[in-house]
């Protein structure tokens, strides 16, 4: 009975003997397949890592552009208010004081005459004026 024991134990250790080499032996083509896998992936990235550098460095190139742009338009627009603002202090100085002098000169005119008129027809209107207001009186 211990013959029978011997031989169902060697036909087992036989038995897991193939079938740790066929594990070996799939481990070891799966490995291969898989570096295989991994060159072969690695091709086909390589040229879109390339298109990628290639396409951050235009992005850089045309983000410089841009900033490069907006600080023309940034000095332009400053410069074009700058010139704006003494076109306008120009006009102000130009037209606007003596009209305003001009201005006052009517103005100072408008009083002499009236200083004039009421000189000449002043009682006149200040009767009238008194007997006006005396109609108004109720008392």
């Amino acid at each position: 009975m211990t013959d029978v024991f011997l031989g169902v134990i060697a036909a087992a250790v036989l038995v897991m003997a193939v079938i740790q080499v066929a594990a070996v032996v799939f481990a070891t083509r799966a490995a291969r397949r898989l570096d295989r896998l991994a060159d072969r992936l690695e091709q086909d990235v390589r040229p879109i890592v390339v298109s990628l550098r290639a396409l951050t460095a235009d992005a850089a190139r045309a983000t410089a552009v841009a900033a490069a742009q907006v600080e023309r338009a940034d000095q332009l627009f400053t410069d074009l208010t700058q010139r704006v603002e003494q076109t306008l202090n120009a006009v102000q100085d130009t037209l606007i004081a003596p009209a305003k002098e001009g201005v006052a000169w009517l103005s100072g005119l408008k009083a002499v005459l009236a200083a004039f008129r009421d000189a000449r027809g002043g009682t006149r209107s200040r009767r009238a004026g008194v007997e006006d207001d005396e109609a108004l009186f109720i008392g």
